[in-house]
């Protein structure tokens, strides 16, 4: 008889659908707090959609909301999207609110409208100012739940506040207070520790780090990356342009959001486009989002592969052109790629404007020069050494050399131009690239092999 524990460990969904048909409410809570975080993962993911609602509607509020805090939020979403209105709000009520605003805006419109609609009125206000905001400033990353603290108040006020409010605060991430003004302007910073030893009748002005730094509601992750960097903080307080406190940037939501993109932009590049993939999704809703940019990657291809039709009759002749054509495309195009990477980074980072076109072919063309003639001057030294034929070396090494000053040009150049024209150029650059650098590595290289045909065969 199979061992069924290590089934259930291996394989964490057979567990979890056994306990859903017993209804153990208790069992379950305690199942899932047995699994890691990619283990709950997996095994909702494998729940067909009536198994994932009974699941949810037989967790607690606040036990569904720490579930939905460890899987990702393409999940989530799924999730919610199979839940009934007020259940879905009222596991929302129990999220930190810069999880509920990243959630809501994933969610369809009227989805989101009607679970806001039925969501403690407080919450949902919160929510609604926080959708406001883009996920990669301050204001969508931001958390509205932390220790505000008068700066008129003395130590014994504050602490009697958190002992009547314990159990509000319980989820709050407090190791600072946040001292405002009646005027609800951020005026200084109050460590616990000296919260806590100071005497009861001291005033919190006289205890708090007064002026302390902030970032603007509007601050980009690229800032936001660097002030952290810079300072070794744990959160950071995000204000208005007046000082009005808003809310708490967490360095661990900045990490997790400059992941995130990582992970977006390169299946951007892979052109999985219309938002994260995921194997769960309806097979044709997957489908659509690949076949949309493969289709245009064919079109792209015949482009390229047309340059070789051109010259059938020189490749024909000289069959070992044959060989070289894909290392010249692939060379050049790995060093393109170099060169997106960079601009790219530089955009992010607004290191360059997409008005310094020439600036930056200046400074990729030279690179490109030093670097073209060494590759070339290698595939070169191949080529003769295999055919003894130093014509094929300086056929295939010249287009080599220039097809790689061809690609870094391309390269640096294009992500600015499609930035410019507010096309996302994570997208675009890649296959743009990849279709210019194939067509002119086999144009210069049949090319130059028709002007010296007779030296060739």
């Amino acid at each position: 008889m199979a061992d069924t524990t290590t089934s259930t460990t291996q394989e964490p969904w057979i567990g979890l659908r056994s306990l859903l048909l017993g209804r153990d409410t208790a069992a379950i809570e305690s199942f899932l707090d047995g699994l890691s975080s990619n283990d709950l993962s997996l095994a909702i993911s494998r729940l067909s959609d009536d198994e994932q609602r009974e699941l949810f509607l037989l967790l607690t509020a606040e036990t569904a909301a720490e579930v939905v805090q460890q899987i990702p939020d393409a999940q989530a979403v799924e999730v919610f999207e199979n839940l009934d209105v007020d259940r879905a709000a009222a596991i929302l009520d129990e999220l930190p609110s810069a999880e509920q605003a990243d959630l809501l805006g994933d969610l369809d419109a009227e989805d989101a409208a009607a679970i806001l609609g039925r969501m403690d009125p407080e919450e949902a206000d919160d929510a609604r100012r926080l959708c406001g905001y883009e996920d990669d400033v301050a204001g969508g990353l931001m958390v509205t739940e932390f220790l505000e603290i008068s700066q008129e108040s003395s130590v014994e006020q504050v602490v009697q506040d958190l002992r009547a409010n314990a159990e509000e605060y319980s989820d709050y991430d407090i190791q600072y207070g946040y001292v405002i003004n009646p005027a609800q302007q951020l005026t200084g910073v109050l460590r616990m520790r000296d919260l806590l030893l100071a005497r009861g009748g001291t005033k919190i002005a006289s205890l708090m780090i007064a002026h302390p730094l902030s970032v603007r509601s509007d601050t980009p992750l690229d800032a936001l990356i660097d002030f952290f960097d810079s300072h070794s903080f744990l959160g950071v307080p995000v204000v208005d342009p007046q000082d009005v406190l808003l809310g708490v940037v967490q360095r661990s939501a900045v990490d997790e959001a400059a992941s995130e993109r990582q992970d977006s932009d390169y299946l951007k590049s892979q052109g999985i486009v219309g938002g994260e993939e995921m194997r769960s999704l309806p097979t044709m809703v997957r489908a659509k989002r690949r076949l949309s940019w493969l289709s245009v990657n064919i079109l792209l291809n015949i482009m390229a592969a047309s340059v070789i039709a051109f010259f059938q009759d020189t490749l024909a002749a000289v069959i070992a052109l044959a060989v070289f054509l894909p290392i010249i495309s692939d060379m050049s195009g790995c060093s393109g790629s170099q060169a997106v990477a960079v601009s790219l980074r530089e955009l992010s980072l607004g290191l360059v404007r997409t008005n310094e076109l020439f600036r930056v072919w200046v400074k990729e063309v030279s690179v490109g020069l030093i670097n073209g003639v060494a590759l070339g001057i290698l595939i070169a030294i191949v080529a003769v050494l295999w055919k003894g034929n130093a014509y094929l070396g300086l056929v295939v090494g010249s287009a080599l050399a220039l097809n790689t000053m061809v690609a870094v040009s391309i390269g640096g150049i294009i992500p600015l131009l499609l930035k410019r024209w507010n096309i996302d150029p994570a997208i675009a650059a890649g296959p743009i690239l990849t279709t210019i650098t194939d067509m002119c590595g086999f144009f210069f290289v049949l090319g130059f092999a028709s002007l010296m045909l007779d030296r060739l065969v």
